[in-house]
């Protein structure tokens, strides 16, 4: 007899990471046979944020790419850096496309089940235990993308930048915007001596998603963001005339924190809760695909799911550039402008995506050659 309250793998969160996961399970024949449950409390409706990647190649998520663009620009108030991004592509993907998409292709399969319930707790024994506000589960294994309480006790203890954000979409009435180049950063606009910076998307001639965002530890009141992108639409694109027919807000934690400590056997952290989301920059979406990728071939294998999810060497890149951040957050304009005037975007591109050469590492960190990283590298090392 079936027990209908037992699954072979449970997935805590319909997210990024969640519904990755979920869709590989599904297209890989290994685990036709394997019963899922996503839960979630929310049905995923609503078009909450935008993710943004680079790919050399057609995408696997060709068919829900709203934008791509391959050219960029970054300003400072020292210089602008134009960037032609071939043979990469930057890439945007509206979230409610991406949970549409995922939506539909995992409802066609029968032993993939939709569970509209919170998670309250998590607890292994001989069949990892999962209790919602409604009923109790039991799973083989659970991928658990939620933050661990942990986290917010000793956050102290580790370098912790946020990045938080507010987009507006905004449409003119006239022909505004080259939708052939993004800008990836500009940094004239500043909310004093912290590092700030405006994102600007064209989608078309007339409509784009500007953002403005803090690499910082502490967050700010919601018109702090909206003023600054009305001063950013006035001062700097010189557009009056425009209609707000979407906004989006959010928060990405940028740190050193071992979110992987909380692996075992039985449970593996996933997404933001399993620290997939790039310490140094935020992106997640192209990380997410890589890590899902591995856990995948592990499952296969019959080993942990967690393992070699993670490269040592950038984790460590990744700590004494928070640390610099932390310490001297006015350095960040300056940092970014040495990344891209100095490394061409493709280096960055792979670096970023933890797939250079250990050569072309060096020549990044020669780029970045001052007092204040040689302080950080010497304080990592102590941890």
């Amino acid at each position: 007899m079936t027990d209908n309250y037992h699954y072979d793998y449970i997935i805590i969160g319909n997210g990024l990471a969640g519904l990755q996961l979920a869709l590989r399970l599904n297209s890989d024949s290994f685990f036709k046979h394997k019963r899922i449950a996503l839960i979630d409390p929310s049905e995923k409706k609503t078009n909450d944020k935008t993710w943004s990647f680079w790919e050399t190649k057609p995408s696997q998520w060709q068919s829900i790419i709203n934008k791509s663009w391959y050219k960029a620009s970054i300003y400072t108030t020292r210089k602008n850096i134009d960037l032609k991004l071939k043979p990469y592509s930057y890439q945007s993907i509206r979230s409610i496309d991406f949970y549409n998409y995922a939506k539909s292709k995992l409802s066609q399969n029968n032993n993939i089940h939709f569970i509209l319930e919170h998670v309250l707790s998590v607890k292994e024994t001989n069949k990892t235990t999962v209790k919602t506000d409604k009923k109790s589960y039991t799973a083989n294994h659970v991928f658990d993308s939620r933050i661990a309480q942990d986290y917010y006790k000793s956050i102290k203890d580790y370098t912790n930048i946020v990045q938080h954000f507010k987009g507006w979409v905004i449409k003119t009435k006239n022909d505004i915007f080259d939708e052939n180049s993004m800008t990836m950063m500009d940094y004239r606009l500043k909310d004093g001596n912290q590092t700030t910076f405006t994102y600007v998307l064209p989608f078309s001639k007339n409509e784009a998603l500007i953002e403005f965002t803090y690499f910082t530890e502490n967050v700010v009141n919601e018109s702090i963001y909206d003023n600054y992108i009305k001063k950013y639409i006035s001062d700097f694109l010189k557009i009056k005339s425009y209609e707000v027919i979407e906004t989006e807000m959010g928060q990405i934690p940028m740190t050193n924190y071992p979110f992987e400590k909380f692996n075992s056997n039985n449970v593996t952290k996933i997404g933001t809760g399993g620290g997939w989301v790039k310490g140094s920059t935020g992106y997640s979406f192209k990380n997410t695909e890589k890590k899902v990728n591995i856990i995948i071939n592990n499952l296969k294998l019959n080993q942990v799911p967690s393992k070699n999810l993670f490269k040592k060497r950038y984790k460590f890149y990744d700590s004494i550039f928070l640390k610099v951040l932390k310490d001297e957050n006015n350095k960040g304009e300056w940092i970014f402008q040495q990344f891209y005037s100095k490394n061409s975007i493709q280096t960055m591109f792979r670096f970023l995506d933890e797939e250079s050469s250990i050569y072309e590492e060096l020549q990044i960190m020669w780029s970045l050659f001052s007092w204040s990283f040689v302080k950080a590298f010497f304080k990592t090392l102590q941890k």
